[in-house]
């Protein structure tokens, strides 16, 4: 059992840059796939980053050149820079860990992930 949690969500102003953190509890955090996405009020949870374990990274194109997706496997730890937010990045972002065993990698697939965290809330306002 994997259990994520993370930290550092807020408000900001757009414009502005946060720095989300989503600590593993499980000493093989590095053979994981590792994800996150985000939840609009309203809307349904979408993939805005992903980590291959071997460290290839994807974005969503709504924040690709802006956020910043790493993990620290010393600590367990993904990461997600985000700089020059926008309103309409507003939401609640979850950190997700899929198997890393498996050949194929379905980077934004929510289905994919076996383990969740319960969400850190970032709200940006103009």
């Amino acid at each position: 059992q994997v259990q994520l949690v993370e930290s550092g969500g807020g408000s900001v102003q757009a414009g502005g840059s946060v720095r989300l953190s989503c600590a593993a509890s499980v000493s093989t955090f590095s053979t994981f796939h590792m994800a996150w996405f985000r939840q609009a009020p309203g809307d349904d949870r979408e993939a805005v980053a992903a980590i291959h374990r071997n460290g290839t990274t994807v974005y969503d194109d709504s924040v690709k050149g802006r956020f910043t997706a790493s993990q620290d496997n010393a600590k367990n730890t993904l990461y997600l820079q985000m700089n020059e937010l926008k309103l309409e990045d507003t939401g609640m972002y979850t950190c997700a860990a899929g198997p890393g065993a498996v050949s194929d990698w379905w980077p934004f697939l929510e289905s994919f992930y076996d383990y969740w965290g319960q969400g850190t809330q970032v709200t940006v306002s103009s």
